[in-house]
């Protein structure tokens, strides 16, 4: 993320800023910037609930933007943005797979009315090439956080196997109806009975 939105200023012309946002389980977080004025520009979106990230990642596929200091869009946001830190317009694109929306690329100038269409198509082909990165990046976090799970659910199976000589499927068994009895996740379950060496007492 880091590479893809370093080069998007030398890619697009009169872009001074840029960064990319995720929608997180928590909440929008800007996984990459330009520059540390792009995250507070967006952590600003997400307090006030407007701006043009903000709307490309709940609205529309792509938001532009001429002039901050006077769009009806964000009458809060744009003009701070423009008056306070000297930014003057916008390109925000949504980034998409196919089980739905990632994030947002986001582009910020200087100047006003910075984005002529020619920017708006080398951003759209920017920004496909960024989601593609990010779904990678995502699933391979998904993968390794199930991988982690999945080891130290294994661990518990063993302390259990152990303790009480149980089979693989017997200690399984246990550690499953515990966490379903005490309305526990399993994970979290595993994760107790490796800390502890047992498991805990029932509610």
């Amino acid at each position: 993320m880091d590479a893809a939105t370093d080069l998007v200023p030398e890619l697009i012309e009169n872009c001074d800023l840029a960064g990319v946002s995720i929608i997180r389980r928590q909440g929008i977080e800007t996984l990459s910037a330009t520059d540390q004025l792009l995250r507070e520009i967006e952590q600003m979106q997400f307090t006030l609930g407007q701006g043009p990230c903000y709307d490309a990642l709940s609205e529309h596929e792509l938001v532009h933007c001429a002039n901050l200091a006077d769009d009806s869009r964000w009458p809060k946001w744009g003009p701070k943005v423009a008056g306070e830190l000297g930014l003057h317009s916008s390109l925000s694109y949504r980034l998409f797979a196919s089980r739905g929306t990632l994030g947002s690329l986001n582009l910020y100038s200087r100047r006003p009315d910075a984005f002529d269409s020619d920017a708006g198509h080398e951003g759209v082909a920017i920004a496909a090439q960024v989601a593609v990165a990010l779904a990678h990046a995502q699933h391979s976090e998904g993968m390794d956080t199930a991988l982690r799970g999945r080891t130290v659910i294994g661990q518990a199976q063993g302390i259990l196997m152990e303790r009480f000589s149980l089979t693989d499927s017997q200690a399984f068994n246990v550690l499953v109806r515990y966490s379903q009895t005490n309305n526990t996740r399993l994970r979290a379950l595993a994760e107790q009975v490796v800390e502890t060496r047992r498991l805990p007492a029932a509610e």
